[in-house]
């Protein structure tokens, strides 16, 4: 193996999952990632026999299951209902806001993240059409707020499973530890959008307005919510995450109500063939010996700084997105004589700093695209002037959290 083949290779790699394509190239981040596999296996820098030893299967397991939970979930009309219930509750535009915030950051930290963007963001444009107020500032809130609600668990985002299965703190643990965070977070996304948006919530009463009424299958519903609660208890009662979500995931898939097909193709694979191929590139990475003397240079001023292991959390997290920044950043967590310290604060201030531009996750980015769809444009600068503000907002207040109570 030759580091500097390895090391050019996964460079190329992460530059592209950073940039989401390559010029004049039909590919995206998942196709990317495969590709940099595919290089690593031509010049002979990886053996084929040897992928499996660098895919995390737990992860891999926990994210399935859950993606079969969220299909149950959607096929039932979960989201659909709760969508419309944030406008029923309401008759001003700032309680609408709130509302929002609060149901978002909810079902972000219980789901996944992307999922609860992807499921709730035509809803929110409805809602406001209906209402007649201006979508941006609620976009913007949907976005920032599944992020940061998605803190509070390891089953809200991605880097969070990844993080649960490499630590193995529970599920309670981690939850009492950083749900604070979210909390503050979600409160401080309520005062800036405010505050960046006055018009909208200056003459903020619209009174009771009538949507469609959301289609929901309750046989399946009932179903779903009963196992997704028995799912939440095995959680709590420390039940392997990987293990109790595949097994719920199971439970859910014995139906004679809903065909397979309709299941498996609400499941997102691009999302698992990106998280199997990038395990096996920064597991080449870790092979090579590259990243051991630069994990050398910078642990002794991580080993007792929230501030330092923050500040490359978060500028890593941006430079090549916060799911492959974990995974470089995992070597020098398990060394840390604090560890599950420094876990829980690369755990909050990779997926805080998403938060930072319309590009710094997958969630803002589904966010902006649907509503592109439906003729409604959330520009970068748009997003970012906000984004921006709630991040710096955000990660001061985690960070103070995680110095004063965690470290």
């Amino acid at each position: 193996m030759n580091p500097w083949i390895v090391l050019t290779i996964v460079t190329l790699t992460y530059i592209g999952i950073a940039l989401g394509e390559f010029p004049s190239l039909r590919v995206n981040r998942t196709t990317i990632t495969l590709i940099g596999v595919g290089l690593l296996l031509i010049t002979g820098q990886l053996a084929y026999a040897e992928m499996g030893e660098f895919l995390d299967l737990n992860t891999l397991i926990l994210l399935f299951g859950m993606m079969i939970i969220n299909a149950h979930l959607q096929l039932g009309g979960f989201f659909r209902l709760a969508g419309s219930l944030i406008l029923r509750w309401t008759r001003t535009a700032r309680a609408l806001l709130a509302l929002e915030i609060l149901v978002v950051g909810v079902l972000s930290a219980l789901f996944l993240n992307d999922t609860i963007c992807l499921m709730l963001t035509p809803l929110i444009l409805d809602i406001t059409q209906a209402a007649r107020r201006n979508p941006i500032p609620y976009l913007v809130a949907l976005a920032t707020a599944a992020n940061i609600g998605s803190v509070a668990t390891l089953t809200g985002n991605p880097q969070n499973m990844i993080i649960g299965i490499a630590s193995g703190i529970s599920y309670l643990d981690f939850a009492l530890a950083l749900t604070p965070i979210a909390l503050l977070g979600l409160a401080g996304i309520w005062f800036v959008v405010v505050w960046f948006y006055p018009q909208e919530f200056k003459d903020d009463y619209f009174g009771e307005v009538e949507i469609a009424k959301p289609r929901v299958f309750w046989p399946l519903l009932n179903k779903s919510l009963l196992v997704t609660g028995g799912l939440l208890a095995a959680f709590v009662l420390g039940v392997p995450i990987a293990q109790a979500a595949f097994i719920a995931g199971c439970a859910l898939l014995l139906t004679r109500r809903v065909k397979a097909h309709k299941i498996l193709s609400g499941l997102d694979t691009d999302l698992l063939f990106f998280f199997g191929a990038l395990f096996i590139v920064t597991g080449a990475l870790e092979k090579s010996g590259i990243s051991t003397p630069v994990i050398a240079t910078v642990q002794p001023y991580m080993e007792s700084s929230v501030l330092a292991l923050s500040a490359v959390s978060v500028g890593l997290s941006n430079l090549v997105s916060n799911v492959p920044a974990v995974l470089l950043l995992k070597p020098l967590m398990v060394s840390l004589p604090n560890a599950e310290a420094g876990w829980l604060t690369l755990a909050a201030t990779s997926t805080l700093a998403g938060n930072l531009t319309l590009l710094g996750s997958v969630a803002n980015l589904i966010v902006a695209e649907l509503a592109a769809k439906r003729g409604v444009r959330l520009k970068f600068w748009e997003y970012t002037r906000a984004g921006a503000v709630i991040t710096i907002i955000s990660l001061a207040l985690g960070i103070t959290w995680l110095q004063w109570f965690i470290w």
